[in-house]
């Protein structure tokens, strides 16, 4: 999940000036992101502006160097913001997505923040940026501000199994227990075969006090990933039962 729409919103295309090198930029960091950093650092110095901080963050990105590549988003989202360019808010949601990816929820909530502020977002664009917040509200423990989010975020993206999962686990949070059931049925259906969303299935009926639905869940878990970070959950929830 992490830097998921920071990628997809790197299609954003800048003016057309800069637009070959900000493509070729992009490229480059498929085959060879270090070299896209350079390039990108040395683009920034000459004066590149704000796809050029775009392109570095993306390349800091693909090599899961997530401080830095918030810091370049956030520098890019501000000059964005100085000079009137449209993108402000886009390069605000990728600065918090890799502020998330860096495990630092409170500066990932004031980026998003700043990018729903705007109002520029819309559709699937606006509920990436609520469900982030989401998650960086709830990993700040303000559970009540996260339920506001991912309330917007399945109502904007109501064929998203990873909105209705976040939703159904964060109402289990909250002790929610029939919102949770209702909100991971969503989920099953729209991603049935997900390890990550039988394991939260087998939690909720759990603490329900459904330990056959729960068992039947988990060993779904185990069965699809067994090497998945879920699937390897699961089989100790499993094994917590004796099974």
């Amino acid at each position: 999940m992490i830097f998921l729409f920071a990628l997809a919103a790197a299609t954003a295309a800048p003016p057309s000036a800069d637009a070959a090198r900000f493509e070729a930029c992009v490229a480059l960091i498929d085959s060879d992101p270090a070299k896209a950093i350079d390039d990108a650092s040395t683009w920034q110095l000459r004066g590149g502006g704000v796809p050029a901080r775009q392109c570095l963050g993306l390349a800091y990105g693909e090599q899961r160097r997530w401080l830095p590549a918030a810091a370049a988003f956030e520098g890019a989202a501000r000059l964005a913001e100085s000079t009137g360019d449209g993108r402000a808010a886009i390069l605000w949601v990728q600065a918090g997505n890799a502020a998330l990816a860096a495990s630092d929820p409170a500066k990932a909530r004031g980026f998003l923040d700043a990018a729903l502020a705007r109002g520029q977002l819309v559709g699937d664009a606006a509920g990436e940026a609520h469900l982030d917040r989401a998650r960086a509200c709830a990993a700040l423990g303000d559970l009540k501000s996260a339920r506001v989010d991912l309330d917007i975020a399945v109502k904007l993206m109501p064929a998203d199994p990873l909105a209705w999962l976040l939703s159904a686990t964060l109402a289990r949070r909250m002790q929610d227990l029939p919102r949770a059931q209702a909100d991971i049925n969503e989920a099953a259906k729209r991603s049935p075969d997900d390890p990550t969303v039988a394991l939260e299935a087998g939690n909720i009926a759990m603490l329900s006090g459904h330990v056959e639905a729960a068992k039947t869940a988990w060993t779904a878990a185990v069965k699809n990933a067994p090497d998945s970070p879920s699937g390897k959950s699961a089989a100790e929830a499993l094994a917590g039962l004796g099974r």
